[in-house]
């Protein structure tokens, strides 16, 4: 009993912390409401840690990654299809969520200020051309342009194209892949200490929001949170069903079910996707993929493929833009949130608390003001477990779709592939 309360605490203590942080908080602005404004400077510091941690962090998890990409990885068509099945099911799963979100609004509480709260970047000037503001959009005409979260997608490309340099150079290139490898370790353990200060920085910011808006807010975060739940379980069932049976038919169906209960279990207990990966090579190998896929798939798609952080990272944005009165729904802002939950989906997943480096990604391309940001990091916080059980075992469905449109495998299983049927 006690290895156990010892391992429940281990896997959510960070969690529990930050919760505790934010409940003291909310004490404090409720009861004591003239306190609040001594309190804002300490949630600045600390929002302002993250977004100074921002830039250098990306930089190098990006260019790291890519920079450090070797010849075993490239196994053709494999490859080609795994990126195609990762792309497809991340970018359906933002759009069942905007979909989800559309028919059933929230309502920002009362007491929030209109579009008047925030700077309107993206909005630019109304005389611009696309090709303009497309422009802007991504590139900039000064190196150090480039280290302003005004800039950030701008940024993200010229760190892939860094990393894609720093491969191609070859061994004239391999101190500097040395170098990117080594700034990604530090900038990891950087997050790590920034984020050790969570509960006392997001407590004291969340004392100001409810101390300035009111009890109302608590309201506000339930409908949400409660959406993410309920929508995560339907695509959980009926979703990752469908890519079974796109995979094996009915027998495909069968199998990921059957096999997937301990996966499941080890995501939600643990809320870690590296935690469940051996797990899930086990289960891949019952379900009757091939070594040659799982091995791939499912290692990779640990952290290239997180179903769960793009429903996530849609709520979040859709949260942020209702608290400062902005049209979520727009077409440019939709498309820019599915590209932003792509790329969170891809560089999240290697960094420690990486999910808080995406929503400062997000509010950084959104330009969107710090006011907005408690609100997603706790919506961030609170949807972890369910959206670790969709990160992790999306990845056995997907190793799925690999083997069956890679190598040609049919839903009766032929060619040697044994399950357990």
């Amino acid at each position: 009993m006690e290895r156990r309360a010892t391992g429940f605490l281990k896997n959510y203590g960070d969690i529990l912390l930050l919760l505790l942080g934010i409940a003291v908080g909310s004490v404090v602005g409720m009861f004591f409401p003239g306190t609040v404004e001594w309190l804002k400077p300490v949630g600045d510091v600390f929002l302002n840690l993250l977004f100074a941690s921002v830039v250098p962090l990306l930089f190098f998890a990006i260019a790291s990654a890519v920079a450090n990409i070797d010849g075993s990885q490239r196994l053709g068509r494999i490859i080609s299809v795994m990126v195609a099945v990762f792309l497809g099911t991340v970018v359906i799963a933002a759009v069942c969520t905007i979909v989800a979100l559309w028919l059933f609004p929230v309502e920002a509480p009362s007491t929030v200020g209109g579009p008047g709260t925030t700077r309107e970047l993206l909005q630019g000037d109304p005389n611009d051309t696309w090709g303009a503001k497309l422009v802007r959009f991504v590139t900039v005409d000064e190196f150090y342009r480039l280290l302003s979260r005004e800039n950030m997608l701008a940024f993200v490309i010229f760190s892939f194209l860094v990393g894609i340099a720093a491969m191609r150079s070859g061994g004239p290139g391999a101190a500097f892949r040395g170098f990117l490898a080594s700034g990604n370790e530090v900038m990891k353990h950087l997050l790590i200490l920034i984020m050790k200060v969570a509960p006392i920085g997001l407590g004291a910011y969340f004392a100001y929001q409810v101390g300035t808006i009111g009890p109302e807010l608590f309201g506000f975060y339930a409908k949400p949170l409660g959406l993410y739940y309920v929508l995560g379980v339907c695509y959980f069932a009926v979703f990752f069903s469908l890519y079974a049976y796109m995979a094996g038919g009915r027998q495909g169906v069968s199998r990921y079910w059957r096999n997937n209960i301990l996966p499941s279990a080890t995501a939600i207990s643990t809320c870690s996707s590296i935690a469940t990966m051996p797990v899930n090579l086990v289960a891949a190998q019952r379900m009757g993929i091939p070594a040659a896929v799982a091995n791939v798939v499912i290692p990779l798609g640990m952290t290239l493929h997180k179903n769960g952080s793009s429903m996530s990272s849609i709520v979040k944005i859709y949260v942020a833009f209702v608290l400062i009165g902005r049209d979520f729904f727009e077409p440019m802002t939709l498309l820019t949130a599915v590209g932003i939950t792509v790329l969170v989906s891809i560089v999240a997943g290697g960094i420690p608390n990486g999910g808080y480096i995406g929503e400062m990604l997000m509010i950084s391309v959104y330009g969107l003001p710090t006011e907005a940001i408690p609100a997603v990091l706790i919506i961030g916080t609170l949807v972890d477990p369910i959206a670790t059980v969709l990160n992790a075992t999306g990845d056995t469905v997907a190793a799925m779709l690999v083997s069956r449109f890679a190598l040609g495998r049919n839903k009766r299983n032929r060619d040697g592939i044994n399950g357990t049927d």
